[in-house]
């Protein structure tokens, strides 16, 4: 189970990251572009969802494409969500209680690497790649 203090942590973590809010709600952006942020449900997502509503925190990533997001929902349903507010958009809807910290990590590292700058995303790739320097 994910808490909001591990999607802070995980965030801030990727270079050039910074916390703020988008529409009232927090939000990790690179570079003033949003990765993973707050996404409450609004009356009509809820009304779409029904019972199948998420009683818990939802965090809203962004994904590389609509592929992607259809094939979370459709690969763990009882983690990831999508309503029609998001029809056309690569962003998927994660329940923050249902996913753990390890897929939370490694679906935050996508999301910065789907809105990152492409230089930042290749220094950022390398660096991975050949580890701290000793």
């Amino acid at each position: 189970m994910a808490t909001w203090a591990d999607v802070r942590r995980l965030a801030l973590a990727l270079p050039g990251t910074a916390e703020g809010t988008s529409y009232g709600w927090r939000a990790w952006k690179v570079r003033d572009r949003a990765f993973v942020w707050e996404r409450p449900l609004r009356r009509a997502d809820l009304e779409h969802l029904g019972d199948a509503a998420p009683d818990g925190s939802v965090l809203g990533v962004a994904v590389a494409d609509e592929g992607v997001k259809r094939a979370l929902v459709a690969d763990d349903p009882a983690v990831y969500l999508t309503t029609p507010h998001f029809d056309g958009y690569a962003a998927v809807l994660v329940r923050l209680d249902a996913i753990d910290v390890g897929e939370l990590a490694e679906l935050v590292t996508e999301a910065w690497l789907a809105k990152a700058p492409k230089r930042l995303a290749q220094e950022h790739l390398a660096a991975e790649r050949t580890g701290p320097a000793t």
